[in-house]
């Protein structure tokens, strides 16, 4: 179903290219192309987080975590940087400090993962992360890729994170084509007196 529609991604994402973004909010306000794919990618998440796992990164195996609920904060901040690596032809946490890094703009630096999350509206947080894939042309081979990395695993199945937003952006033109970004997180617990 997933490589169907990469053309129709690809046509989205030309829609977009060449608007300067400057205020945090227009990110949420963009037509995001790959809102349909919403419930696919959170399934393929929440498969992986309901079974045991060991990702190879010391800890042993990992019981299965709680199934993570959408948060469009997070999802602007993953579209906002999933939009930076494909335009600015870069693969990396830190922003790319040019015009596609609205954050990093704003700031008047390469922007941090937790930056673009807090600048896109997710505060009040004990945890956040970031996954960030290039090259997969489908849910499956990104998740693969994902749980075959140990850090990135250890993301997926942290108990820790209650929250996710996913965003996949095509840029036929660049190094990867297509860039995935997850980010992660996990609310304060506030107490009532």
């Amino acid at each position: 179903m997933f490589k169907n529609i990469l053309f129709i991604l690809v046509v989205a994402t030309f829609i977009g290219c060449g608007e300067q973004q400057t205020a945090t909010t227009s990110n949420k306000d963009l037509i995001n192309f790959n809102k349909p794919f919403k419930s696919e990618l959170l399934s393929a998440i929440n498969k992986a987080r309901s079974e045991p796992r060991d990702c190879h990164n010391g800890l042993g195996l990992i019981a299965p975590s709680q199934p993570l609920i959408w948060n469009e904060d997070l999802y602007a901040s993953a579209y906002e940087h999933s939009s930076d690596l494909a335009y600015s032809n870069t693969f990396d946490h830190l922003g790319s400090g040019t015009k596609y890094d609205i954050t990093g703009s704003n700031l008047d630096k390469k922007s941090l993962f937790f930056e673009r999350i807090e600048a896109n509206g997710y505060v009040n947080y004990h945890i956040v992360g970031e996954n960030i894939a290039g090259g997969q042309s489908s849910v499956e081979e990104v998740m693969k890729a994902l749980l075959n990395s140990p850090k990135h695993c250890a993301n997926i199945m942290n108990p820790d994170y209650q929250e996710v937003g996913i965003s996949i952006v095509v840029n036929p033109d660049s190094e990867y084509g297509i860039y995935w970004t997850q980010n992660f997180g996990g609310k304060k617990i506030t107490f009532l007196n």
